[in-house]
């Protein structure tokens, strides 16, 4: 947004009568040389960032629960009255869709809207041999051909209330109690009260959960209506349903069809009755700056971590990860490069591309968590709030008890990321943690003898169905891994290279090591005496240097972590001692309401508008010479005016994380207007801080919904229903 500042903005910033600015632009306009531009913009842009937005209460988010739902915030910022009668409604047409997505009810029929990344892994679950759906998409003309996903729910907030009295009369005695007694304590008070709850008249048959807010400042209780009857109608291809690829992933302008319709059946294998609530479908609901809504399931936030936390994030919690993540991505992307052209392993190229998607969405989500932790304008905004927090605590110190304990983690902080056992670490590496297990019982009695036996099974078992090729490459990449990111003075890798090079020593550990030779060879070795110990082998080396630095890092974690627990329990409370309920919980996949507007904002030196339309998608179709991922199918090649001129997507300052996708984005209506499935780059802090200025949630507009259904699938009857014709 900076760079797009121009001459006459800076000049307001330095004073127009300013001499050096006169002679600088004089030469500028005279020579026009363009690097004196470049010079003097940076000086405006620097002194705009010293300028920037400080601290506020809105850097914890807009993720408002229902429970306690900012009616008078709503009214002073929007000018909306909304009652209780809104919120209830609003709160019963939304869905959580399965364990990992948000979906909402969009006709009287049950029928269900949601994102095609929710639903793309299950919904090739239901095609034929015959089918792909990732390449022709899916639609069912006719009810009858819906098609049922065994095992797919979808649950529905009926009840919600705020707990948090009847936990604290519960507690009134666990004032002296340790951090874990007083966690015990209040569990079972939760349990206790959930138990009562689900006695009550309108509670009675529901899955109720208890949900703790504030690290025990606040507490609610759930109830959640199940409906497992769930039914494919339609689904896009997966060039239009993830249009644009990891390149755009997370990018506006945007030219996406992320969406999936499903429907809900009833016990009697009848469409859902939701004609009380469902919001109904308006594709001509957007207008620039008016009031939206998105009502869904933000996964997580971690938003009340402390500056030491961020830190510790940022040297190595997410540092770490990211790069683990960004070397699998690039494995199985060669993997599927190759396998991909053979038409016998389709759908195993298939399901391997589902995977290499969400490793490359997790791996951009990281990278811009990593940016903006980098970003010292955030990170100062997350001390001046820290330091507010602090001021009206008078001589409390667990902000710098808690960073003592960080401290004291940092030098095992790249065991326990590099080290655990993880399949996307190889068969190797899992054979190698299996073997520690096994020589701990050899050595100590602590298994039966049916326990060995089922142990070296399973040692065995994977010996004998080895890629070596693949688990020599990928014991080199997490070797290199652990060079680069090893604690300095820590010995452990050279212990285990022993003077070697990677590349000498992991060809030597696979040349000489008898168990990676075969089943039987590695059953032959690892059974030779009850005590393992004595065998020589080098894979067991391996085995002793690697699992045992990883228990020990595993064991410092471990062994801070309810201190640490308590102390981040502690420091939220005093946050929302402070704040109150004028700051949002954290996320934690439970329902939440998040207020915005829908707002273009400036990016790349120009301004982004609040729609683009299907023009955009097919001028990137043709700008990428029709290659993957910008390529379209064969039916999207002649498209009618009329779908060229149609929005396709919007952006909004809704705040969303993982776990909203899918959710709809409402009106003062309560109409879905859109059907959010994603943020823009800059939201990708959203982590732990929200950025109104910046942050744009990305949706599909509900009018390019309806005509792509008009235009290219041909599906009146699903026109017609959500039309409520």
């Amino acid at each position: 947004m900076l760079f797009a500042y121009k001459v006459s903005k800076i000049s307001l910033l330095l004073g127009d009568c300013n001499p050096f600015l006169i002679i600088i632009t004089s030469i500028y306009s005279l020579m026009k040389i363009k690097f004196l531009f470049g010079f003097l913009l940076l000086i405006g842009i620097n002194f705009i960032q010293a300028q920037e937005k400080q601290a506020s209460q809105y850097d914890f988010g807009r993720m408002w629960t229902f429970e306690n739902p900012p009616i008078n915030l709503f009214e002073k910022e929007y000018n909306l009255n909304l009652d209780q009668a809104w919120f209830d409604d609003v709160r019963k047409s939304s869905l959580k869709f399965a364990s990992w997505c948000s979906a909402s009810f969009v006709s009287p029929n049950g029928l269900i809207m949601t994102n095609h990344h929710c639903s793309r892994d299950v919904a090739i679950s239901v095609q034929s041999d015959r089918e792909n759906f990732d390449n022709s998409g899916f639609y069912a003309e006719q009810m009858a051909d819906e098609r049922r996903v065994e095992g797919l729910f979808v649950e529905q907030l009926i009840q919600v209330a705020d707990i948090t009295d009847q936990v604290k009369n519960k507690l009134t005695s666990a004032r002296d109690m340790s951090d874990d007694d007083k966690a015990k304590m209040t569990q079972q008070a939760l349990e206790e009260i959930k138990a009562e709850y689900s006695t009550k008249k309108d509670w009675k048959g529901l899955r109720l959960q208890t949900v703790s807010y504030y690290s025990g400042g606040k507490y609610s209780v759930y109830g959640y209506k199940k409906f497992d009857d769930i039914r494919l109608v339609l689904i896009p291809e997966n060039d239009l349903g993830f249009y644009g690829g990891d390149p755009d992933n997370f990018t506006f302008p945007r030219y996406n069809l992320d969406f999936t319709f499903w429907r809900a059946y009833d016990q009697d294998g009848k469409p859902l009755n939701t004609s009380k609530h469902f919001y109904q479908f308006n594709p001509d609901g957007i207008k620039e700056n008016m009031p939206v809504f998105v009502v869904g399931n933000p996964g997580s936030t971690e938003r009340y971590r402390t500056v030491a936390q961020l830190q510790y994030d940022r040297d190595h919690r997410f540092k770490y990860l990211l790069r683990w993540l960004t070397n699998r991505r690039d494995m199985m992307q060669n993997e599927y490069d190759i396998i991909s052209k053979n038409k016998d392993k389709e759908r195993e190229a298939q399901e391997l591309m589902g995977t290499i998607n969400n490793l490359s969405n997790s791996i951009k989500a990281y990278t811009g968590i990593m940016k903006g932790l980098h970003n010292e304008h955030f990170m100062d905004r997350k001390r001046q709030i820290e330091e507010q927090i602090k001021s009206e605590s008078p001589g409390i110190k667990y902000w710098s008890e808690l960073e003592n304990e960080y401290t004291k983690l940092n030098p095992h902080s790249w065991a326990i990321s590099h080290l655990s056992p993880s399949p996307l670490r190889g068969q190797v590496f899992l054979m190698i943690h299996q073997l520690a297990q096994l020589k701990e019982a050899s050595i100590e009695g602590k298994a039966t003898d049916e326990e060995l036996m089922e142990l070296k099974s399973s040692i065995s078992g994977m010996a004998g169905n080895l890629d070596i090729k693949k688990e020599k490459k990928l014991m080199k990449v997490l070797l290199q891994e652990i060079k680069t990111d090893i604690y300095q003075g820590d010995n452990t890798l050279n212990r285990l290279l022993d003077g070697k090079s990677i590349e000498s020593y992991v060809n030597e550990l696979f040349n000489k090591s008898k168990i990676l030779k075969s089943e039987e060879e590695a059953m032959k070795c690892i059974s030779k005496d009850k005590n393992i110990t004595k065998s020589k082998d080098p894979l067991l080396k391996a085995s002793d240097i690697l699992v045992s630095r990883y228990q020990e890092a595993n064991m410092a974690f471990s062994s801070s972590s309810s201190k640490r627990r308590g102390l981040e329990a502690k420091i939220a409370n005093q946050a929302f001692k402070v704040f109150g309920t004028s700051l949002p919980p954290d996320a934690t996949f439970t329902l939440r309401i998040s207020d915005g507007r829908v707002k273009a904002y400036e990016y790349n030196g120009t301004v982004a508008p609040i729609i683009t339309t299907f023009f955009g998608l097919y001028d990137r179709h043709y700008s990428h010479m029709q290659k993957f991922p910008w390529d379209l199918p064969e039916r999207w090649k002649n498209p009618p005016m009329e779908l060229l001129k149609s929005p396709l997507n919007l952006v909004s300052t809704n705040d969303i994380i993982g776990g909203n996708s899918g959710s709809a984005l409402i009106n003062q209506k309560g109409e879905a207007i859109g059907l959010i499935f994603d943020g823009n780059i800059e939201s990708l802090p959203g982590n732990f801080i929200y950025d109104d200025e910046h942050n744009r949630t990305v949706s599909v507009h509900a009018g390019g919904i309806q005509a792509a259904l008009k235009h290219i699938y041909k599906a009146k009857r699903l026109i017609k229903e959500l039309n409520n014709k």
